[in-house]
């Protein structure tokens, strides 16, 4: 019988979000240039073009633009992507082809600790890329402030959720290809079906549950509700779930990635 180990964690894991953190100095321009200009191209194609058609939307008993109504969803789909991506093909790039984690795991590093570091780093991308976007956003009248501003530590607790999911799939995944696998699988679902275009209510009765299982459906509801000023308590089940998400992967990514390095 395998001896499962306790996880073998310490601060040292800030080591890993450093090295992470000066690869992406090497490249900010890039890094800084597509959150930038994401948004200009949603709200230019859906803000212009499609909300003459679509008119207004009712969203709790208030009628918004059409544009007013996919800008936090946006905020929420940026979480989601940066999270995801950054810990299933980057992490996998680094572990895979470059060897960058046998490098770290000769130093002091635990494995525990170099992965600790990645889901991090993911969760911090987001961060970078949801202030640049939700910027952009502001200047077009779509965030009410101070609310908008607590989208912010939302994005972190999103992208902890989001890149242990990936990293799990990292750690269960044989190549690079079958990523494509929990993109279509998982990731397409929600990027359609959780209320980020249209409002889920308006779906079968079992697509709506369906939708609220899925985490993005929670984030775009806090991020649309913080964008509108609308904050009361009844976002703190959201919160709870995107928090509880988090504490089911964060785990499992770890003893994944342990099995796929060690065992």
């Amino acid at each position: 019988m395998t001896k499962v180990l306790p996880f073998n964690l310490s601060w040292r894991f800030v080591r890993v979000w450093q090295r992470n953190l000066v690869v992406y100095r090497r490249i900010w321009l890039v890094n800084f240039f597509v959150p930038l200009l994401e948004p200009l191209l949603y709200l230019a194609a859906f803000g212009i073009g499609l909300s003459a058609l679509v008119g207004t939307i009712s969203f709790e008993g208030r009628e918004l633009s059409y544009t007013a109504f996919i800008a936090p969803a946006l905020l929420a789909i940026t979480i989601m992507y940066n999270a995801f991506f950054e810990n299933t093909y980057a992490s996998f790039v680094r572990m895979y082809y470059q060897k960058t984690f046998d490098a770290m795991l000769a130093t002091p590093l635990s494995l525990d600790e170099v992965i600790t570091g990645e889901i991090i780093w993911g969760a911090t991308k987001s961060l970078i890329a949801t202030a640049i976007m939700l910027a952009v956003i502001s200047l077009f009248g779509l965030v009410r402030y101070p609310h908008g501003l607590l989208i912010l530590p939302l994005a972190f607790l999103g992208g902890i959720a989001f890149g242990s999911v990936g990293m799990v799939f990292t750690g269960t995944l044989p190549s690079i290809d079958m990523f494509n696998l929990p993109i279509f699988l998982f990731i397409s679902p929600m990027f359609l079906f959780s209320g980020t275009f249209f409002p889920i209510d308006g779906l079968p009765v079992w697509v709506q549950h369906l939708a609220i299982a899925f985490p993005l459906t929670h984030l775009v509801t806090l991020t649309r509700h913080l964008c509108l000023g609308m904050f009361g308590t009844h976002l703190l089940w959201g919160v709870g779930y995107l928090f509880l998400f988090s504490l089911v992967f964060y785990p499992l990514a770890l003893l994944t990635m342990r099995k796929r390095l060690i065992h």
